[in-house]
């Protein structure tokens, strides 16, 4: 027997009728004793961790808590503003930095917690 691609079983497939398939996959189930939709199904899981969450998020200040004058000092070393900008910041809140990985945004995350701030990544 010729040893047929994926692609011409796939076509294959496509071209039976739904008793077809489902005739098919108890026989697959009979001859190899694994269930093919119950793989498929075990898969799924498998890509959304892959999927996880967005690879790059917005570090936002929600609140500069207490100790605003640190908040402000963070503000300017990560984002290179003046004084002024980040002292806007740290008044209304708002965008830090746009577009950061995850691990650089809990990073800046856990050094305004420290300071007194509350930080949302969205």
């Amino acid at each position: 027997m010729a040893k047929l691609s994926t692609s011409e079983i796939i076509e294959a497939i496509k071209e039976m009728k739904i008793l077809e398939v489902k005739e098919l996959v108890d026989a697959m189930k009979e001859e190899f004793g694994v269930d093919p939709s119950a793989v498929a199904v075990a898969a799924a899981p498998v890509a959304a961790e892959a999927n996880e969450g967005p690879s790059t998020v917005d570090v936002v200040l929600a609140s500069a808590g207490a100790n605003k004058i640190a908040v402000i000092k963070l503000v300017r070393d990560i984002t290179g503003l003046g004084l002024k900008e980040a002292k806007d910041i740290a008044d209304n809140g708002g965008v830090i930095k746009e577009k950061v990985s995850t691990d650089e945004a809990n990073e800046m995350k856990a050094k305004f917690e420290e300071a007194g701030a509350t930080i949302e990544l969205k």
